[in-house]
């Protein structure tokens, strides 16, 4: 089976359109790959500043990740932190990356021009990345356009340090990932659902109350216009509510905008479907951070795993470049 690497920050409550978009993906390949999920907590670090908020937000996040199905038995779910391995070849790729290759990253240029303080860690993000994919040998990344960059910056360097000190990491490849459902702001239906929000009104998380994810539906942007039709450009409110009951439902949007005739019974039937779609999500996150001991459990589990595969790399990256073993 071919392996594949997914990491995901704890920087933020799960949102609907993080589990139709991607999630639910993640669940469904679990089966016909060898996969690793890392929850990067590491790279959270350069956004966090506050004591004990990342440790909770990372405990939340597993909690979701099994939450939404992924199998412990099948899926390795780990916490970067966890697998010391990735901050110890996180500086061996700092020492292979060049300085002009991370000044050339859009994203840090892109995010270091909102902050009053720019770490160094946000600069040299990409090598510790870097470290997070070729640890596993993984042989493909499923990544939006935003993040083709990083991979093709891994790929540089893992064929930088094969060349000179022999063939070592995996080269990855960067994969468009399955199609997931486009989730779109419910206050503003042509921006994407972000946790980064200016307001909540519109982005649906995964552990909101059903009375407020109705809430939210109910008051979901539309226009003025009195028929239902599935078009994305000239009823972008409209189509959005399609879409995400039809994949709630399994349904398809063209089809179900024919069975309705005004807004309202569309927003209560969208948020019913959402509701009833993550009402088994939410009892079992409720569940696992109630029995913190379990979730800690089935971390151990990922982490041991994932320490298997890593330490091997890691001691393999060692012996090429000819650092003296311990005794």
């Amino acid at each position: 089976m071919v392996r594949v690497l997914s990491c995901i920050q704890p920087s933020g409550d799960v949102h609907l359109g993080n589990y139709l978009g991607a999630l639910r993906n993640w669940v469904h390949g679990q089966h016909r790959a060898e996969v690793f999920h890392g929850i990067v907590d590491l790279h959270a670090l350069t956004a966090t500043d506050r004591p004990g908020v990342l440790g909770d937000h990372t405990l939340r996040l597993a909690a979701v990740l099994f939450a939404v199905g992924l199998d412990p038995d099948v899926a390795t779910v780990f916490v970067q932190s966890h697998v010391p391995e990735h901050a110890q070849l996180g500086w061996v790729m700092e020492c292979t990356v060049s300085f002009g290759e991370l000044s050339r990253m859009t994203q840090f240029k892109d995010k270091s021009e909102r902050r009053d303080f720019v770490s160094a860690g946000l600069f040299t993000y990409p090598a510790l990345q870097a470290a997070d994919i070729l640890l596993y040998d993984a042989q493909e990344v499923p990544v939006g356009d935003d993040q083709r960059q990083h991979i093709e910056i891994t790929r540089d360097v893992a064929i930088r340090f094969n060349g000179r000190f022999g063939e070592t990491f995996v080269v990855p490849k960067a994969v468009t990932p399955p199609v997931g459902a486009r989730v779109m702001d419910l206050q503003d239906p042509t921006s994407k659902m972000s946790k980064s929000s200016a307001g909540t009104a519109g982005t649906v998380y995964l552990t909101d109350d059903p009375s407020d994810i109705d809430k939210k539906f109910r008051r979901a942007v539309t226009d003025s216009r009195a028929e239902v039709t599935y078009d994305r450009e000239a009823q972008p409110g409209v189509a959005n509510l399609l879409d995400i009951l039809a994949a709630a439902t399994g349904d398809d949007p063209r089809r179900l905008a024919g069975s309705y005739q005004q807004y309202g019974q569309l927003k209560k039937d969208t948020g019913d479907a959402v509701v009833a779609m993550l009402a088994p999500i939410q009892q079992r996150y409720r569940d696992l951070l109630e029995d913190r001991a379990e979730l800690g459990r089935l971390l151990r589990i990922g982490a041991d795993r994932a320490r298997g595969v890593a330490a091997t790399t890691l001691s393999r990256a060692y012996g090429a470049i000819g650092l003296l073993p311990p005794s």
